[in-house]
């Protein structure tokens, strides 16, 4: 059985796991981690994890995905060059709201929740399996803040299917275009692997493959580089860290509850509440704008307001400053 450790982190409290091997760090207020041994185990924030090289029977990803060709380039504005679209909108960080945080030199933070005691939380929204064409008109119509993860055989429909899916179908999946729409809403279309795979069982070189191969084709099909990576099933360790570095992303980015269909949270905290700075994780489903709308109005009666995840990163020192033009979409990965 795994003692607990109470370290300080900044002015954060961290309770670290002591047990045969290190079994990965989370922050019980949600922060930001230092780096963890090659070894190590990451913890998807407040919840259980797999064994290293198993993959959750419930998952849509069981099995080996095949590897795909090249995706089809993408429109952008120029050569060399993305359209900035518009800024995002949302809670903005206010002047010293932010905790700074200190990063390991070599490594990229390891974010679990944004380090502010401001009732504001965040959204984001993993793979791209299904492709409701009523969430892109939901986001602009109400100009929800979301950060999206996507994941390459999810969006091109390769690999498997989803069995959470109506009738085990794709529902408009396989379109870049979906995410494009989505980019010039100003949602930043961030990492996810190419494949899915649970990196505890890669090697250095595969975990790079699948994260650098996965920027590249985000720089492709969306027109800007990917600055922040989700390890799949939330499992990383240091070789991940040093992959997500050698392919120039600035942050991993975990979670602290997670939404189910028909906008139900599921929390990873004890007390089943909010908490300032949550980060919520969702998937793309049939019904997304259906879930969303429930899981929105359930955010705004607690008295929550959803902030830009981008904003706040930069506030907090984790993502560089917000560039002045647009980010070329051939800059070299990894």
């Amino acid at each position: 059985m795994a003692r607990w450790l109470t370290m300080i982190w900044g002015r954060k409290a961290l309770r670290v796991a002591i047990g045969v091997g290190l079994a990965g760090m989370c922050s019980a207020s949600g922060t930001v981690l230092p780096s963890v041994p090659d070894a190590a185990r990451a913890l998807p924030p407040r919840s259980a994890t797999v064994p290293p090289g198993a993959t959750p029977a419930a998952s849509p990803y069981a099995g080996s995905p095949s590897p795909s060709p090249d995706a089809t380039p993408g429109p952008s504005s120029s050569a060399g060059a993305a359209e900035a679209g518009p800024a995002q909108t949302g809670a903005l960080p206010r002047p010293g709201e932010v905790e700074r945080v200190r990063k390991r030199a070599g490594r990229p933070a390891v974010v679990t929740a944004v380090p502010t005691r401001r009732k504001v939380v965040f959204l984001t929204i993993d793979d791209g399996w299904e492709q409701d064409p009523g969430f892109v008109e939901l986001v602009r119509q109400r100009a929800v803040p979301i950060t999206v993860f996507a994941m390459r055989d999810a969006v091109e429909a390769r690999g498997v299917p989803d069995p959470g899916a109506a009738g085990g179908h794709y529902v408009g999946a396989g379109k870049w275009s979906y995410f494009r729409e989505l980019r010039d809403l100003g949602v930043p279309i961030e990492d996810h692997t190419l494949t899915h795979p649970n990196l505890w069982g890669l090697g250095y070189e595969a975990q790079k493959a699948e994260i650098c191969g996965s920027a590249k084709v985000i720089a492709k099909e969306i027109g800007r580089r990917p600055a922040l990576f989700r390890p799949p099933f939330g499992n990383f360790n240091d070789s991940t860290l040093r992959a997500v570095k050698a392919c120039d992303l600035s942050a991993l980015l975990l979670w602290t509850a997670s939404v189910q269909p028909g906008g139900k949270i599921s929390y990873q905290t004890p007390d089943k509440k909010l908490h300032p700075g949550d980060i919520l994780l969702l998937h793309f489903r049939a019904d997304l704008a259906r879930d969303f709308r429930v899981l929105l109005d359930k955010i705004e009666r607690r008295g929550f307001e959803l902030g830009n995840l981008d904003a706040y990163l930069r506030a907090a020192g984790i993502l560089p400053p917000a560039p002045s033009g647009g980010v070329p979409a051939d800059q070299p990965v990894g």
